[in-house]
């Protein structure tokens, strides 16, 4: 049986107004959307705004959802991590019904937190 793992993509860039980081955000959803293995990934509703977050024209801004097997969470990965020079990009992953935050500011950092999050879903996967 294939694992789903449900993914929330925060753009963080306090150089842009709320108009702009939502332009950023659809970019990178129609970017997300291309890559091999992303089974859905959609902008976040007003309906499902996080505590704190702002919301534009329906949506939360700066913040994607995406859903992608537990194979291919790797793929996204790297994908994202090629996409965050100078950014700051935060994402909560969510599988076997537990969530992990991960962010980075550069590539390095992102990757790092990606082998960490990874490691955490292979052990979550362990346990059940």
């Amino acid at each position: 049986m294939t694992t789903n793992v449900f993914v929330n993509l925060e753009l963080v860039d306090s150089s842009l107004d709320a108009e702009d980081l939502q332009a950023a955000a659809r970019n990178l959803l129609k970017q997300v959307r291309a890559v091999d293995g992303v089974e859905e990934a959609d902008l976040v509703a007003v309906t499902d705004v996080p505590e704190g977050s702002m919301a534009l024209g329906g949506f939360v801004v700066g913040l994607l959802a995406a859903e992608v097997s537990v194979a291919n969470l790797q793929k996204l990965g790297g994908f994202l991590k090629d996409r965050i020079v100078a950014k700051n990009l935060k994402m909560s992953v969510e599988a076997y019904g537990k969530k992990i935050a991960i962010e980075g500011s550069s590539q390095v950092e992102f990757e790092y937190a990606l082998q960490k999050a990874n490691e955490q879903i292979a052990q979550w996967a362990k346990d059940q």
